[in-house]
């Protein structure tokens, strides 16, 4: 049976996050800046939340989020345009022998957080995480005999 020589099970390397933030930090900067010559992202504020780099350190993937949230598609469609540019930057900013592929996906981060605060905030919920508070208080105050 073959085994996959780059996943180890145990997440991304220090290399990996390195990288990875490296490009963030980079992206954020030429989109802040304007560094890119495309009147549609001039327009528009991007943040970049996470930048996920393969084992290879060839493809770099970036979650990316219009300020506000609204325009996603069309704020995905600009930096695809300007893929090219933007690889460029990033080239200039690292000392790797490839400049990685850049990927960009929408930012889901905000809509998670909204969807756990919003089970949290459901009484049913709410109900169950007392209950098992008070399990763990009474099975504290119990002798360990």
């Amino acid at each position: 049976m073959a085994q996959n020589r780059f996943f180890s099970g145990s997440g991304p390397s220090q290399r990996q996050l390195r990288v990875g933030e490296l490009i963030r930090r980079t992206l954020s900067d030429v989109l802040a800046r304007g560094g890119v010559h495309d009147p549609d992202l001039l327009r528009m504020s991007i943040t970049v939340g996470e930048v996920r780099v393969s084992p290879d350190l060839r493809i770099a993937t970036a979650y990316v989020l219009p300020l506000g949230g609204a325009g996603v598609e069309a704020a995905l469609t600009a930096l695809r345009r300007n893929k090219g540019e933007l690889r460029h930057a990033v080239a200039k900013a690292m000392t790797l022998k490839f400049a990685p592929d850049l990927r960009f996906l929408p930012d889901e981060t905000f809509d998670r957080m909204d969807e756990t605060r919003r089970l949290f905030a459901d009484a049913k919920v709410q109900r169950d995480i007392a209950r098992r508070e008070a399990e763990d208080d009474d099975a504290a105050d119990g002798d360990p005999a």
